[in-house]
């Protein structure tokens, strides 16, 4: 099974997202070139990173009043808790829900008020990834700077067989999964691409080696996309364990630095956006507390050593997406702050009570269903008469003579009998 990279992503959900998110990013690309002058692939992350979340901004708001509008909320919900402390029957149950759900409604919001934004942001960041993971197939510019060096290739007898041994050298033939011997010329040509654009900065001189007639063409490409990937002096397709290593190696001390602040920079934003996140107002000791603060900081150090491997590129966007809900955290926590939470909470049922009129559902048909519910298991039995509850008891005693040996039914039986013979 081979493996395209330079194929753009096509998933049923992410594919979409991803190629509208590849969109933005080749027109920020684009953008730069033509206003500024600037053929940068690591500033049209940073810029496409910015733009993605100033988008998610709105959500990221909606999410901090609701966790507001939690914590308000938390003494009660606390109350109706210890209220039904130790009660797990089957009525005390409803009707503690009845009442949480009746709390939800007083605040005007829903329990399940986080999961949508949540389930809309993960496919964007997932499908982020992506798009930044394979640039060339996104950024037209991009494999363009491909072109000479591909036709190059293409034409040189003999080039599967080069091409593979080339793979071999850099250790890159499972990670690229090449076929050079497609049929489709297109598809072997995207397998040179992806070969050329995920090799590290040293196999410019291997590719040289493996095509000495290709030279001046090489070393064309070689300085076209060292020009687009150079971000401070690195090469946003290498990893920083990569740049450490060959750094180490030549002695460039400067560039070495650079390298351990990708992932170094990744872990203190990611702290950083930590501190500043609201905390949800629980017990420091309850499991879902404990959890947290796992995760809280699991996360930060699992980015840290994943930075090491993957490319600079993805390295630049974890920084600046940090950073900038860093900076979106500062000020949202300013807004928040200010909010009058009873104008918050009076706007919120008001919509609450369009909606549901919308819908054609009153206010008091939701408390009177809610009641029935709750209340229906245990009233059944007192309103049915004594010859209604006789004739069930006759229904059940007539099904289990004909249960099945096997089930739970007549294992249930064998117990019952069990019971009134040495109960007599």
């Amino acid at each position: 099974m081979t493996t395209i990279i330079l194929t753009q992503y096509s998933g049923s959900i992410l594919g979409p997202i991803a190629r509208f998110l590849g969109w933005i990013m080749n027109w920020i690309y684009l953008f730069l070139s033509n206003v500024f002058g600037i053929e940068n692939i690591g500033l049209t992350i940073i810029g496409l990173t910015i733009l993605i979340y100033m988008c998610m901004l709105p959500m990221t708001i909606k999410q901090q009043k609701f966790s507001k509008l939690q914590q308000k909320m938390q003494p009660e919900i606390k109350a109706i808790q210890e209220k039904y402390k130790g009660r797990r029957d089957q009525e005390s149950q409803m009707a503690m829900n009845e009442e949480t759900q009746a709390l939800y409604a007083k605040y005007g919001i829903s329990p399940t008020g986080t999961c949508l934004p949540l389930l809309l942001q993960m496919p964007v960041f997932f499908a982020l990834y992506r798009v930044i993971y394979n640039v060339p197939a996104y950024v037209s510019s991009v494999k363009a700077a491909f072109d000479g060096i591909v036709e190059g290739i293409v034409s040189t007898p003999g080039y599967q067989g080069t091409m593979e041994k080339f793979l071999d050298g850099l250790n890159l033939t499972k990670q690229i999964g090449a076929d050079f011997n497609h049929t489709d010329l297109e598809v072997v040509k995207n397998f040179i691409v992806d070969s050329v654009y995920k090799m590290p900065t040293t196999g410019w001189e291997a590719l040289r080696d493996s095509f000495p007639s290709l030279e001046s063409v090489i070393n064309s490409t070689e300085g076209q996309l060292n020009h687009m990937n150079s971000f401070i002096g690195m090469n946003i397709s290498d990893s920083p364990f990569a740049i450490i290593t060959s750094s180490f190696q030549s002695r460039s001390y400067l560039l070495l630095l650079l390298a351990l602040l990708i992932p170094l920079s990744s872990y203190a934003s990611q702290m950083l956006n930590i501190k500043l996140m609201p905390q949800a107002d629980t017990d420091p000791d309850s499991q879902m507390a404990r959890q947290m603060k796992t995760m809280n900081y699991t996360m930060p150090i699992f980015s840290l050593f994943l930075c090491f491997t993957v490319p600079v590129g993805l390295g630049i966007y974890w920084i600046f997406s940090s950073l900038t809900r860093c900076v979106q955290q500062y000020f949202v926590n300013k807004h928040i702050q200010n909010l009058d939470l009873d104008e918050v909470i009076a706007k919120n049922v008001e919509k609450r009570k369009k909606k549901l009129e919308k819908m054609g559902i009153s206010e008091n048909q939701i408390r009177n269903t809610a009641r029935m519910s709750t209340k229906s298991n245990v009233q059944l039995s007192s309103t049915m008469t004594k010859a209604e509850r006789d004739a069930k008891v006759e229904q059940a005693y007539a099904y289990r003579k004909t249960a099945n040996p096997n089930s739970l039914t007549a294992k249930a039986n064998l117990v019952k009998d069990f019971n009134e013979r040495n109960n007599k």
